[in-house]
């Protein structure tokens, strides 16, 4: 028998070279696909023609209003982020049959991307586009949104587009929590209810639930970005809801609640959009490249955090024009940072990165992330880094320097070449002056300097034990790619180490 892990690993590649907005764009199209077949087949009651020039002209309408409204708040835009709005509405919105529908859809549309620039505080949207699009479009227009996708004909294709999803952002346990709640309202509302299992049937199954939960719950710009906020923020909108549905005169319940939902993620997530101005770009080997930006007085970050960067250029590629990366300066220090490695054939994205001078702007915001150092400074901790995922700790070990704060930590930093190695400035420092233990490694055992110190091989179980014989007294962070935080993860526990010992560096659109 295969592992889970075995049968997820095509997933996961795919996965960890595609960005968050690409997946949810191609699951979108695919989700629109299957729509049009199982009209054309008679199976669902919808004109396939229909659906496919309401999807295009959302798209249309989508597009110009956005371009308008960008270049009315000199804002950068991504793309991608107007057409996944406009396939979610052509997903939820009944497709047109008459002029009267096209003018409604149009100005929902309108609407929808509107919400982005005018509903927002220092560039950063509170509410998710589309809802907002229906639920003001319904108030003006006296016009509810169908929600026609969701049925049992259309379920395969929802859930297993959704899984990839929250993996891909890793929102599942938000979108599970969301939907035992929504179960549990049904159970406590009738408990000796004979017809429970069937009603709860009809929820998860033969309704749009799972849509609006795998699509429009888990967005991460409107919804939170830590664990114990997301739990919260699903059980509010589960409660939102059911209140919501028991008032007649309500007649956009899901809409209705996800924004409400969204003011409590704004205020949870408390992160805004910055505009920084490029100081210093540097190369720190032969791929990996630093980039230094003006300071901020109110961006407050703690170390470790990671942010989303937009960058417009021109002619993007399936990439788009947004990366997440981790902050590699210290909230100690004078500027802010991020280092990124270039391969052979890079994106479109970081070839404008590249070109990129001192004086252009960046747009930053979506601050977030729980890779942290404890705040009990007594913690036992051991870091694992493999390439460029050591930019997290160069940010935690420089701001405990900067502090003079000693703390027990054990670094393994794993490289190809003893050329790859970055920020080993910092690293020595820690070494002689909190006591820090750095241990380098290089896996190209054919290209070892002759001088070489550290150790030489793949970071293993017996490497690990023979560095680390406290283990599991220890916390360990990983940072690298996802098949490498995946490996070291069952090494660990294989030794021994809880999973409740072991935090893994995440952010959405890691590719």
């Amino acid at each position: 028998m295969r592992s889970v892990k075995q049968i997820m690993k095509f997933p996961d590649n795919f996965l960890s070279n595609t960005t968050m907005y690409r997946l949810v764009l191609y699951v979108l199209v695919a989700f629109l696909a299957v729509a049009v077949a199982l009209s054309a087949l008679g199976i669902l009651p919808f004109n396939p023609v229909a659906i496919v020039f309401s999807a295009a002209f959302l798209i249309a309408v989508c597009w110009v209003a956005n371009t308008l409204f960008a270049r009315i708040f000199r804002a950068q835009t991504n793309l991608e982020s107007v057409y996944i709005t406009a396939l979610i509405l052509a997903l939820i919105m009944t497709p047109a049959h008459t002029f009267q529908d096209v003018l409604i859809l149009g100005l929902i549309a309108v609407l929808s991307q509107g919400s982005k620039y005018i509903l927002a505080i220092r560039k950063k949207h509170i509410f998710n586009p589309a809802a907002f699009g229906v639920l003001a479009g319904g108030l003006l227009l006296n016009h509810s949104a169908s929600w026609w996708y969701g049925n049992i004909y259309l379920f395969p294709a929802v859930i297993l587009g959704g899984l990839l999803i929250a993996r891909k952002i890793k929102r599942l346990r938000m979108v599970g929590v969301f939907i035992l709640s929504m179960v549990l309202i049904v159970f406590l509302q009738n408990p000796a209810d004979p017809n429970f299992f069937q009603k709860a049937y009809n929820l998860v199954i033969l309704s749009p639930l799972l849509f609006f939960s795998f699509i429009m719950l888990t967005e991460p710009l409107t919804s939170p970005g830590k664990i114990k906020f997301q739990l919260m923020y699903a059980i509010l909108v589960a409660l939102l809801f059911n209140i919501a549905g028991t008032i007649t005169l309500i007649s956009f319940p899901l809409e209705l609640s996800l924004i409400i939902g969204n003011i409590f993620s704004y205020i949870m997530n408390s992160s805004f959009r910055y505009i920084l101005k490029l100081q210093e770009k540097s190369k720190l080997n032969k791929d990996v490249f630093e980039f230094r930006f003006k300071p901020r007085g109110d961006l407050n970050f703690k170390a470790g955090q990671y942010m989303e960067w937009t960058f417009a250029h021109q002619n993007p590629d399936s990439r788009g024009v947004r990366r997440s990366f981790t902050i590699v300066s210290s909230p100690t220090e004078d500027f802010i940072a991020f280092a990124s490695k270039f391969y052979d054939k890079p994106s479109t994205f970081k070839q404008a990165l590249q070109k990129m001078q001192p004086g252009e702007k960046i747009t930053a915001g979506e601050l977030s992330g729980e890779f942290t150092l404890p705040k009990a400074a007594g913690k036992k901790l051991v870091f694992i880094a493999g390439g460029i995922g050591i930019t997290p700790y160069r940010s935690m070990i420089k701001y405990l320097l900067d502090l003079n704060q000693k703390r027990d930590i054990i670094l393994l930093y794993s490289n190809k070449l003893a050329s790859d190695i970055v920020y080993e400035d910092v690293f020595d420092k820690a070494v002689k002056k909190l006591g820090i233990k750095v241990v380098y490694v290089l896996t190209d055992e054919a290209n070892v300097p002759s001088n070489w110190k550290g150790k030489i091989g793949f970071i293993d179980a017996k490497m690990i034990a023979e560095e680390v014989p406290d283990l599991k007294e220890r916390i360990f962070y990983i940072s690298g790619p996802h098949s490498m935080v995946d490996t070291f993860e069952k090494i660990l526990k294989d030794m021994g180490v809880s999973g409740k010992q072991i935090k893994t560096d995440f952010f959405p659109g890691y590719a």
